[in-house]
């Protein structure tokens, strides 16, 4: 019997799952982002508890299903599908397909990327400055409305490039790290395998991305006109210096780290119930 290979839309259902899962930990990611100060995680949490309450933690939710239907669903559709036309058996195969699903996904994900971040950085904003989008979709017609289609891609570059390396990070890390794990006698295609190529993809994914994430959400978060392009966001960040670029590393990991494991644990329980058979084809 040859392995349960995984349909092309089973990535988009488990980032969505996971997204439901981890969306508070996103949410302080992005306030520690976007704010000049330092205030800390273990200051931050109560003081929006405070003002906004507990649901203010999911604050952007429905934009963020939004965004993985879209970025997560494109990119390993476009890997998935990939698969059966360019050779993965080798790392660099495993890259170059990682980047270009992530390519097309980062550009497809951006106007609900971009609806996210606001959504979330609502709740640290005076009442009067605020946004107040009712849903994804609201936020997607409102931008349209009143800023034109362009805004819908505010930091389109950035967020392109955080999908190449965060594609490469995630999905060809994943599947190199459980290739090898596959090849020792310690590991069989179960949890514990899965589990642990995540976690080290989560890693991997977290350090290559950070710099671009925090590029990416001051861009996306900005008032139109507020920086002109984006060296004039990467100057105003540096004034931060070095670890400007790593604001909310932290939080970050946290975050992507669960991400990342329950997207490939419910991505794998969808292949091995749900998958199909791929057989190979029989020499003459």
């Amino acid at each position: 019997m040859s392995e349960k290979q995984a349909r092309w839309y089973f990535g988009g259902l488990g980032s969505v799952g996971a997204a439901c899962a981890t969306h508070p930990l996103d949410l302080i990611k992005v306030t520690l982002q976007t704010q000049q100060g330092n205030l800390s995680v273990v200051r931050l949490i109560p003081q929006i508890i405070k003002e906004q309450g507990v649901l203010a933690f999911y604050n952007g939710l429905s934009a963020s299903i939004l965004r993985q239907m879209t970025y997560s669903t494109t990119r390993f559709g476009v890997y998935e599908v990939g698969k059966q036309h360019i050779n993965t058996d080798t790392f660099a195969g495993k890259i170059g397909l990682a980047g270009l699903s992530g390519l097309i996904g980062g550009i497809v994900g951006t106007p609900a990327d971009m609806v996210n971040v606001r959504m979330q950085n609502d709740v640290k904003l005076p009442l009067e400055k605020r946004r107040n989008y009712k849903h994804g979709i609201d936020g997607l017609i409102k931008v349209y409305r009143h800023e034109g289609v362009r805004n819908l891609f505010s930091g389109v570059t950035t967020a392109t490039a955080r999908g190449v390396f965060m594609t490469i990070g995630q999905i060809a890390f994943y599947d190199q790290i459980k290739s090898y794990l596959l090849t020792t006698p310690h590991f069989q295609d179960n949890l514990v395998t899965h589990f642990t190529a995540s976690l080290m993809a989560g890693a991997i994914a977290t350090t290559l991305t950070q710099p671009m994430d925090v590029l990416k959400t001051r861009m996306m978060n900005a008032k139109p006109g507020e920086y002109n392009g984006l060296w004039d966001v990467i100057r105003h960040t540096a004034k931060l210096g070095p670890l400007g670029f790593f604001k909310g590393y932290v939080p970050a990991f946290v975050r992507l780290g669960p991400q990342t494991i329950l997207t490939f644990v419910f991505l794998e329980q969808l292949r091995l119930n749900f998958g199909y058979e791929k057989t190979k084809k029989s020499s003459p």
